[in-house]
């Protein structure tokens, strides 16, 4: 089992949301972010100065059996993409044990994906 996070453009995230759901990844994580790169800007408004370096973005999370990691990326990589600084980093991780609550299933049983 792999964890998979993402952090992607809010403007992209139902377009990744879509394409996970359509490579059967059905429960996901996320969580309204703000992050910084190596992009330095700054506006000016009517003479005061504001950072616009926080960044809003979309972090997910989501746990998948191994045969689903490559599907998973996948999906990520082509509906996240724009070609332009700023798209966003994938995370891959070992997960040890899963154990669903309700029924007690341990491993792979207890992941909803197929």
């Amino acid at each position: 089992m792999k964890k998979i996070e993402a952090i992607v453009r809010k403007s992209k995230f139902m377009e990744v949301r879509k394409a996970l759901h359509e490579a059967d990844i059905e429960f996901l994580s996320w969580w309204d972010v703000k992050g910084q790169g190596d992009a330095k800007q700054g506006l000016i408004f009517r003479g005061i100065a504001y950072d616009i370096n926080a960044i809003d973005r979309i972090y997910l999370s989501f746990v998948v059996r191994d045969v689903n990691v490559e599907k998973s990326i996948d999906a990520i990589l082509k509906a996240a993409y724009t070609g332009e600084s700023g798209d966003g980093r994938i995370f891959i991780s070992s997960i040890e044990q899963s154990i669903r609550i309700r029924t007690g299933d341990s491993g792979d049983e207890s992941l909803y994906n197929k």
